[in-house]
């Protein structure tokens, strides 16, 4: 009995350390504050594990990135589900998205996803632009293409990227011992993240020659951008694949829940529990705000529109003013000038 208590108890723990991977992202909130320049800021940055303590004494001039990674996913985040009735709400407090992302679901999944992902690509642009010494372009891509174009130009180091993602994002889930199925799933979750850019590289060129004439291409290759990298990881949030944990041999691994759907691949999220309604604020679980004062669509039937995002509460309608550029004219040379134009619209917002 009593190891059962203290097996229990060490899942919880085991659980719960893992569930909380996400406290990084608080980084967002120190947009304010002046520089991470040194190591003692390291100790001081709330929400980091101590190995991502480490991490950061190691690589201080990269910590910059990396916060700036933390607020590209809080605003994609709030961007891909700004008409849905969870739509990424941050606290001042770690984490940032409240008990949501502690929840093995679809949209923890997406939180995951996209944190990856934007460290990844925070600190490949931060190559890029030759704001880190330890990284620069990618000179593996070099020569002549079988296309017959030169790779020339600064190619996005991703591969650095990546692999300080996965350095910093993944530590706590690579923990000893970390082997739980929300573990396991934050782990599938960041790297179908960083697939959805690495799988989505483009090449840019530039023509050189005589008169604008294409003589010669040289081109590099590209992130694309990070609205892109969203649609991509969105597109697999509406098709996130529902998983439990099964013992093959002596591994532990995802498989889908119901035998009938075929596998997820790399590149698809997957989750463990189901999502709540998130209709009604829950003061026991903070994140979930309910939809209540939340403008609607009256005239959709999607997600966005007054039935589904009120839960079938009802909405009031109120005529409000609104003021748009209107009558613009372009004037020689060169700029637009536009009037003010006023006008009454209907806005709906839930019960």
């Amino acid at each position: 009995m009593t190891m059962y208590l203290i097996r229990s108890l060490l899942m919880l723990f085991l659980a719960l350390f893992s569930a909380n991977a996400s406290n990084w992202l608080y980084l967002a909130k120190l947009s304010s504050v002046g520089s991470i320049s040194d190591e003692e800021t390291c100790e001081k940055l709330r929400g980091l594990i101590q190995r991502q303590v480490q991490i950061c004494k190691r690589n201080v001039e990269v910590m910059d990135a990396v916060r700036r990674g933390a607020q590209l996913a809080i605003d994609e985040c709030q961007f891909q589900f700004r008409n849905r009735r969870w739509n990424c709400s941050t606290l001042e407090s770690v984490p940032v998205f409240g008990k949501v992302v502690t929840q093995g679901t679809r949209e923890a999944a997406f939180v995951y996803a996209i944190s990856a992902a934007s460290v990844a690509f925070a600190v490949t642009r931060a190559c890029s632009s030759g704001e880190l010494d330890k990284c620069g372009c990618d000179r593996n891509v070099h020569g002549v293409s079988p296309e017959g174009f030169q790779w020339s130009g600064c190619s996005d180091n991703i591969a650095y990227g990546v692999a300080f993602s996965q350095s910093f994002v993944d530590v706590r889930e690579r923990s000893k011992g970390q082997s739980s199925n929300r573990a396991l799933m934050n782990l599938h979750n960041n790297e179908a993240g960083r697939k959805a850019i690495l799988n989505h590289m483009r090449v840019e060129c530039k023509c050189h020659g005589v008169s604008g004439s294409c003589e010669v291409k040289t081109c590099w290759k590209a992130m694309p951008p990070f609205r892109k990298v969203g649609n991509v990881i969105k597109e697999k949030f509406d098709g996130a694949t529902e998983v439990e944990l099964r013992k093959v041999g002596t591994t532990k691994v995802l498989v889908p829940r119901n035998s009938q759907f075929k596998p997820h691949t790399d590149e698809d999220l997957v989750y463990l529990d189901p999502s709540p309604d998130f209709c009604e604020h829950d003061p026991r679980t903070p994140g979930i705000l309910g939809t209540a004062g939340r403008f609607c669509n009256k005239t959709s039937k999607a997600i966005d529109g007054c039935e589904l995002m009120c839960c079938g509460r009802g909405f009031h309608t109120e005529e409000v003013e609104v003021v748009d550029r209107c009558s613009c004219k372009f004037h020689w040379c060169c700029y637009v000038k536009c009037k003010q134009c006023r006008k009454m619209v209907e806005m709906h917002t839930c019960r």
